[in-house]
This record gives C-alpha cells, sequence and structure tokens, in this order.
C-alpha cells in the first residue's frame, strides 16, 4: 500500500487520491492506480515476493491494499502446466497456460474479488 499513490483517469488523465471511485467524475472514464516505480524498485525483489506465502498474497506489496487484514479466499498460486503440443503446433518452444481452474470457483475472478473486498473493508464498508 505504501506504493499506491492515488488514481487516474484512463481517459483523459484527471488525478485523484487514493478514494472509494472507480470512474472520473469529469469525463467518466475508467480509474486506474498510480503506483511510485521508483519506490518499488528501491524495496521489491524478487527474492522478497518469493519468501511470501503461497497464494496470491506473496505480491500485497504491489497490490493498492494494506494487505494487514487481507481477504483470503485461497485464490491464485494457480499452476502453470507447459502445452507440448499447443506449442509445438504454434512453434513455441515454451508456452506454458495458466490453470485458474484450481481457484475455489474455477474462476479467475477470485484475484480480483478479493483485493477489493480487501480494499473494500479498508474503505470502512461493512457489505459489499
Amino acid at each position: 500500500m505504501a506504493f499506491l499513490t492515488g488514481l487516474q483517469c484512463r481517459e483523459c488523465g484527471r488525478e485523484y487520491p487514493v478514494e472509494p471511485l472507480n470512474v472520473c467524475d469529469f469525463c467518466f472514464g475508467p480509474l486506474e492506480v498510480v503506483y511510485d516505480y521508483d519506490g518499488i524498485a528501491r524495496v521489491i525483489s524478487r527474492e522478497r515476493i518469493a519468501s511470501g506465502p503461497l497464494s496470491m498474497w506473496r505480491y500485497q506489496d504491489l497490490l493498492p491494499v494494506d494487505g494487514k487484514n487481507a481477504v483470503d479466499i485461497n485464490a491464485g498460486f494457480t499452476p502453470l502446466i507447459k502445452s507440448k503440443n499447443l506449442g509445438k503446433l504454434l512453434g513455441l518452444d515454451n508456452l506454458y497456460i495458466k490453470n485458474d481452474s484450481v481457484n475455489p470457483s474455477y474462476s479467475i475472478k477470485h484475484r480480483v474479488v478479493a483485493v477489493a473486498a480487501t480494499k473494500a473493508l479498508e474503505f470502512g464498508f461493512e457489505t459489499l
């Protein structure tokens, strides 16, 4: 969370503080998270990430949440499966496919929901 600096409209570039918004007040464009990439480069390393839990929360330093009270639904850290036949067909020696079917409801949505629910709690929401 320390690396989250604000929100910025993808369409018009307007900037906003970190608050529960998802669209620009001016043009209704989607807001994206803005990070302090220099700060990330100074602090985050492959070793630091690798030493984290075997879940999506090993990347919590790179997510737009504090993470202290993370909503953990055992999502993420799904396996990569080498696709030999499809790789051969496409002329690729190292084609891997992410198997998100091992997530709780066989979906990629768990990561987004876990981060969104965690952020909602940080903002003080009581219901989603």
